[in-house]
């Protein structure tokens, strides 16, 4: 018996005053969902999309856009991969159509794949000559040995000269469907224009009707959206992937004139409310701000630092908090140590109103101005779409940061900012 069930693709619209429009086709899949022989598939296979379709060859992809001065790009996460363009208002419609053509229909020729494996070979060389950023996933592979999320995004040599044609369009096939699928837009525009875009482009290049379902800010989705949530959703207090696994704390030597350091720790995922206290502690420790803990303390008084950041990622399952420093190799204890006095100071107490008040108002004005930026914001879109099925505006943003207290920031910094469950990666 033939299947009766409707493909679902859900779609936000932010309508802004502008001549340019930006649009991404976000896809709920990255390196976590590859198998492991196969690491690296995922971004492989999103620089396959601009290689080829049932009716374009490479360079016709690339001057569909680039004749009007549009620009067309991709990313692929551990959770996600997005394909994304900026363009003219009037040239949407053509952006659209290409996102949506390369999305469900690229054909991942083998004559292209192999030159395009010989240019990711190259990039994972070049990328693993560059400690500051390599070593960000090495920490997580090692914290999350075991499970998908220690799987590198850029995949391993080895691993990348086992995948052909084959198993990336059934890779493809898996996943990239209408169901796993946001389409977002920024623009001059209205939900009833873009949802016809959609419609008539799922006709022409998967041969069939979708149903489109129109999320506007604040509403929640119809079951499923959010794939990655269920038996996740409910994680609550105290409860992690790794809980009760010791500490690791290893040194690895690399040819560098410098040490480079990461100190962490598992954290919350991205469906836990308390996700947004530790946010707020990320960004008074090390954010942005030149006045942050870490950066007053390691290089404004010290000096020993040129630069030093707290970042706080959540996933489906799991989250890290981690810290990163760069510094001569004989001060890398000494950085270890105030890095140490800061974190048992939010450990110790908790912050003063004024200081919370002040934390609080920074991290609320850094997000605004973060929302001028129409690129982001589509993106943006499309990941609360696939990971909450729903488009938070910011003033419900806002008022969950205004909410934070300075005992439940206490909190939090007690379960997640204890020294004795930090994890240390140094590059010396």
């Amino acid at each position: 018996m033939e299947s009766t069930k409707t493909d679902i693709l859900r779609i936000a619209v932010k309508r802004v005053a502008s001549p340019v429009a930006y649009c991404a086709l976000s896809v709920k899949c990255g390196t976590r969902d590859e198998e492991p022989k196969y690491n690296g598939l995922a971004h492989f296979t999103e620089h396959m999309f601009f290689k080829g379709t049932l009716k374009r060859r490479a360079s016709s992809i690339n001057n569909t856009l680039e004749r009007v001065g549009g620009e067309l790009n991709a990313y692929t996460t551990k959770e996600e991969t997005v394909l994304h363009s900026t363009v003219l208002f009037e040239d949407l419609p053509k952006a659209v159509d290409l996102l949506m053509e390369l999305a469900f229909t690229s054909t991942f020729p083998q004559k292209e794949l192999e030159k395009e494996r010989d240019v990711i070979l190259e990039e994972i060389t070049s990328y693993k000559d560059i400690p500051a950023e390599c070593i960000y996933e090495h920490f997580e592979q090692i914290l999350f040995e075991g499970h998908p999320l220690q799987m590198q995004i850029l995949g391993e040599k080895r691993s990348l000269r086992k995948i052909d044609s084959t198993v990336m369009q059934e890779y493809n096939r898996k996943h990239f469907i209408p169901d796993n699928t946001a389409f977002t837009v920024v623009a001059d525009t209205t939900p009833a224009k873009v949802s016809a875009l959609v419609k008539k482009s799922a006709r022409k290049h998967l041969g069939r009707e979708i149903e489109v379902v129109v999320l506007e800010e604040g509403a929640i989705a119809g079951k499923g959206v959010a794939a990655g949530a269920e038996g996740v959703a409910d994680r609550r207090s105290g409860e992690f992937l790794w809980g009760g696994r010791v500490p690791f704390h290893k040194e690895v030597a690399k040819k560098s004139h410098q040490a480079h350091c990461i100190v962490g720790a598992e954290a919350y995922n991205t469906y836990d409310e308390r996700r947004i206290p530790l946010s707020l502690l990320a960004n008074i420790l090390g954010g942005p701000a030149s006045g942050s803990r870490l950066n007053m303390s390691l290089r404004e008084r010290n000096g020993l630092v040129y630069s030093v950041e707290a970042v706080y990622t959540p996933y489906a399952d799991t989250g890290i908090f981690s810290i990163y420093f760069g510094c001569d190799k004989e001060d890398t204890q000494k950085c270890l140590n105030l890095i140490k006095k800061e974190l048992d100071k939010l450990v110790a107490e908790p912050l003063s109103p004024a200081i919370l008040k002040a934390a609080k108002k920074q991290l609320i004005g850094q997000l605004s101005i973060a929302q001028d930026n129409a690129e982001a914001q589509c993106l943006s879109m499309g990941k609360s779409l696939l990971v909450y099925g729903k488009i938070s505006n910011f003033e419900q943003m806002r008022e969950k940061i205004e909410s934070i207290t300075a005992q439940q920031l206490h909190q939090v910094a007690k379960e997640i900012l204890c020294w004795e469950r930090m994890n240390t990666l140094i590059y010396n």
